[in-house]
């Protein structure tokens, strides 16, 4: 930081295409699991603050629905939360993948962020995946599209370049004071956290639609601090009844493994033991209802 005696605090936006590594950034710079990560689209649903407090700043990153072209309610709704999320920020981070080359619908997303008040910064992330000249060649086709207030090569897997991204955010960020406490790191309900870890489950067990049609709601959690165990109660709903036979699998076998899964990275969440029942229920075409969508807090939520 330029001026030490200056204590600075601010809100950074991540925005990008799906699968542009907005959750991964996050959750590197903030030291652990907040925010799930997967190879399918609409990963992210939630619109949510992860917060990094270091002496002299606090950042607070905004992560969003990656943009795309929806195909339904759920993607409309996904598509205006993240453009909702540029409103009264103090910069933007667009994150280019180096692997793909910029296109149709990178430009797309380029043309909110020109139309964006607040500074911005151009990430070139993925840089672990292909060799340098690549990185360079993806970072000479975006400068002349954006007017830039600071340019990053990293690597969020790999955690290479981040720390240059977090000292790029911070020197933008305004004189300010904590938004937040500085041991918080999300503004994540904790249910929300429990219905996302279960679902990134699902995401990467399952291919083709059903992924998408995927809805996880926590019913109840309660603490038994005796014992140090959380017992967590979950309903995973499906749009049709062919995929709930898929999601539960031969003799439960399919609904076993995700339990299993999710109350690994739930008990590291938690720092407890974890007690998890899952129930599969079927609500038909809930992504074509907003009310639906809503009631699953996704997108703008509640």
């Amino acid at each position: 930081m330029s001026d030490e005696s200056t204590f600075r605090s601010g809100f950074v936006t991540l925005l990008g295409r799906p699968n542009a590594g907005k959750s991964t950034l996050l959750n590197f710079i903030i030291g652990k699991k907040v925010a799930i990560t997967s190879n399918t689209a609409q990963t992210t649903r939630h619109r949510f603050r992860a917060v990094l407090t270091r002496e002299g700043f606090q950042l607070v990153l905004v992560d969003t629905p990656g943009l795309h072209k929806p195909h339904d309610a759920l993607g409309e709704e996904l598509n205006a939360s993240a453009l909702q999320a540029l409103d009264g920020i103090d910069a933007v981070a667009f994150l280019l993948d180096a692997s793909k080359p910029l296109g149709r619908g990178d430009e797309w997303v380029l043309s909110h962020v020109r139309a964006c008040r607040a500074a911005k910064i151009l990430v070139v992330n993925k840089v672990d995946l292909v060799d340098e000249s690549t990185v360079s060649a993806q970072r000479e086709a975006a400068l002349p599209l954006a007017k830039w207030d600071a340019v990053c090569t990293l690597s969020a897997a790999t955690g290479e370049g981040v720390e240059g991204f977090i000292d790029a955010a911070a020197e933008l960020l305004p004189e300010g004071p904590l938004w937040f406490p500085a041991d918080m790191d999300t503004d994540q309900p904790e249910e929300v956290v429990v219905a996302e870890f279960i679902r990134e489950k699902i995401l990467r067990s399952f291919r083709d639609e059903v992924p998408h049609a995927i809805g996880v709601v926590v019913e109840d959690m309660s603490y038994v601090k005796k014992s140090n165990l959380m017992r967590i109660y979950a309903a995973i709903y499906t749009e049709h009844e062919s995929q709930k036979g898929i999601i539960i699998g031969k003799g439960g076998a399919a609904l076993k493994r995700i339990g299993t899964q999710a109350r690994e990275d739930l008990e590291m969440f938690l720092g407890s033991r974890v007690y998890l029942d899952l129930r599969v229920k079927v609500r038909k075409n809930w992504r074509r209802d907003l009310n639906q969508i809503r009631r699953f807090g996704y997108g703008e939520g509640l």
